[in-house]
């Protein structure tokens, strides 16, 4: 009986614990993290160099001591057609953390003081043109936006937005699940050091997603996508039948980091 009882404690015991490692991987799986991508637009250069000193010493710092500490800007580079821009990230973990960022920013008074200029500017003095906000969700399989580990000089990098349309909303699931079931893991497999992937939630181009890779300098990109492109795992996944036509329409942006962005 004894020798019973002892067989069945350790029975228990084992269980015991398998289910308590089995509960913590669960609890340290992180959720996937909301992502605010503002992108402001301007006509001439005073307008961006209003919104960036707005940036660097109102925004960034009062996001810092809320303990967000991943906020990417970016400017189009130099060259850049499409305009003068910068482009903001903000990842936020939570849908409620993202709601109460304006209030807790309207109640912090540094922030006031810092960026009055910005703040309090006049209907005839805009330091902008417009500016438009996406809301994304980041993928199961890349659910924390990323700090890039590149070691050249923000000056001299290069990052890569890229927002993909589909024809409709099932299309859009079938490249969310393309990128799921491996594309994101050729770009990780190649160190293209990517920050995010993210399904657009709230946006002017639905069904979308958007993603960021980042590298070091213009040719390092190149090399990296000639090797994407060669990848076995990429021509297996890109001639599938249930993946294809699921992008009706890319837009490719290079942006360049700016010497305050966190990323």
């Amino acid at each position: 009986m004894k020798n019973n009882y002892i067989l069945f404690r350790n029975l228990c015991l084992a269980l015991l614990f398998s289910t308590m490692g089995i509960l913590q991987s669960f609890a340290k799986a992180p959720e996937s993290e909301f992502i605010q991508l503002r992108i402001y637009h301007f006509n001439n250069k005073t307008q961006q160099e209003r919104v960036e000193k707005f940036l660097k010493d109102a925004l960034l710092p009062a996001l810092h001591r809320l303990g967000i500490n991943r906020t990417g800007v970016m400017r189009t580079m130099e060259g850049d057609t499409t305009g003068l821009k910068v482009f903001v990230l903000i990842p936020f973990k939570s849908m409620d953390q993202l709601l109460l960022l304006p209030e807790q920013l309207q109640n912090d008074k540094q922030y006031a003081t810092a960026g009055d200029d910005y703040l309090n500017s006049k209907y005839d003095n805009a330091p902008y043109t417009r500016f438009e906000t996406v809301i994304m969700k980041a993928f199961a399989n890349y659910p924390v936006l990323m700090v890039p580990k590149l070691t050249t000089p923000k000056s001299e990098r290069v990052y890569e937005l890229r927002s993909y349309e589909s024809s409709t909303e099932e299309r859009h699931v079938s490249k969310v699940k393309m990128f799921n079931d491996g594309e994101i893991d050729v770009f990780k497999s190649i160190d293209a050091n990517p920050v995010f992937w993210g399904d657009v939630i709230s946006g002017s181009h639905m069904p979308n997603l958007m993603y960021l890779t980042t590298y070091a300098n213009k040719a390092a990109r190149e090399d990296h996508w000639k090797v994407f492109k060669a990848n076995p795992k990429w021509k297996e996944l890109s001639a599938m039948p249930e993946y294809q036509k699921n992008t009706s329409h890319s837009d490719i942006l290079f942006l360049q980091p700016t010497d305050y962005s966190d990323l």
